[in-house]
């Protein structure tokens, strides 16, 4: 990410902690009393994509609605396999036993 990217997203989340508006205007204002050359698009780009819209809210509910479909259907899958180590650990404890068979130890 370049450095005019994380200005222009800086200046979005100061305007939204400070709870104004966010506007193409405000984005530009702030990035320019940084020093940051942005190019102009961005500051349009911003405005219209959080325009109407709680940041604050959108930070907090990342990924929650995402990631309620597939615990659901990692709970189900995990009833599932659940069965199928029991299997394995049976033929794992067989073939351990097979190997004290073999008339010789490690200290004789």
């Amino acid at each position: 990410m370049s450095v005019a990217e994380k200005a222009i997203v800086y200046a979005t989340l100061i305007l939204a902690d400070d709870n104004v508006e966010i506007t193409a205007d405000k984005l530009e204002a702030i990035t320019k009393a940084a020093g940051v050359a942005v190019e102009p698009i961005y500051f349009d780009l911003f405005a219209k994509a959080f325009a109407g819209k709680d940041v604050n809210e959108l930070l907090l509910n990342v990924g929650s609605a995402a990631a309620a479909a597939p615990a659901t259907g990692a709970a189900a899958a995990a009833g599932a396999a659940d069965a199928a180590p029991a299997e394995e650990e049976k033929k794992a404890e067989e073939e351990e036993e097979s190997d004290d068979d073999m008339g010789f130890g490690l200290f004789d």
